[in-house]
């Protein structure tokens, strides 16, 4: 019974295929037929599995390349925002050193005032550091 199961497991159904063939064949040296016929088996079988394989890693190395792609276009579009964000901070520092300039200038501070206080903070803070002669004549930093 352990004979059986060693041949099913290391033949599987190569050999009762070879023996089939040879019966269907009926070689006349049936031995070395069915040597050929293993050989070639074999060859193929090892050949089949070398091409799964390199199928196999080429699908990883493809998947890998996807997710390489995918963070690199995630990377790219967080750079784009934070020169977005960046560029609207720049921009919001601008307005708020002109309406502080004004401010400073005009009579009528109301409207500006409350202009003033739908700025960022950040930018105010970063503003009301500098010299009030600075703000006065206009310097830019």
């Amino acid at each position: 019974m352990m004979e059986t199961e060693y041949l099913k497991r290391c033949f599987g159904n190569c050999l009762a295929q070879a023996l089939a063939e040879v019966a269907k064949i009926q070689p006349s040296d049936p031995i070395e037929y069915l040597a050929h016929w293993l050989y070639h088996y074999r060859k193929t079988a090892k050949a089949k599995e070398k091409e799964r394989q390199e199928k196999i890693q080429l699908q990883q190395e493809y998947d890998n390349s996807l997710e390489e792609t995918k963070m690199a276009e995630m990377l790219k579009q967080e750079e784009y925002e934070i020169q977005q964000k960046y560029e609207r901070c720049h921009q919001a520092d601008s307005s708020t050193q002109r309406l502080l300039k004004a401010l400073l200038t005009s009579d009528n501070n109301t409207s500006q005032i409350h202009l003033l206080l739908s700025c960022t903070q950040e930018g105010i803070f970063s503003f009301l550091k500098r010299p009030v002669s600075d703000l006065v004549s206009g310097k830019q930093y």
